[in-house]
């Protein structure tokens, strides 16, 4: 499994950036998560978050969208549609 380019984590709540292949080159996604113990006292991840989690989850959404911000690699642009934003390498079309 590949390991993401970077990863802000306060208290239990964490967003991983990965890079992903697109038909459009590569693109920067988030995932959000929330760190427990399972039962055997083993360390596992949710998708889910309770009430106390919201304000943490904003924080670091908000850190993943800077640091995509100032740190995708250069000669990267990003691309805006929808409502949603992504990071793709400039093509022959668009650039």
């Amino acid at each position: 499994m590949s390991k993401p380019v970077h990863e802000i984590r306060l208290g239990r709540v964490r967003a991983a950036v990965w890079v992903n292949e697109g038909a459009n080159g590569p693109f920067l996604s988030v995932t959000l998560s929330r760190l427990y113990k399972d039962e055997s006292g083993k360390w596992a991840d949710a998708q889910s978050f309770d009430r106390d989690d919201l304000p943490l989850v904003a924080k670091v959404a908000d850190r993943a969208h800077t640091w995509i911000h100032e740190s995708r690699p250069r000669g990267w642009a990003v691309v805006e549609g929808g409502g949603e934003q992504s990071v793709n390498m400039p093509t022959p079309e668009n650039s």
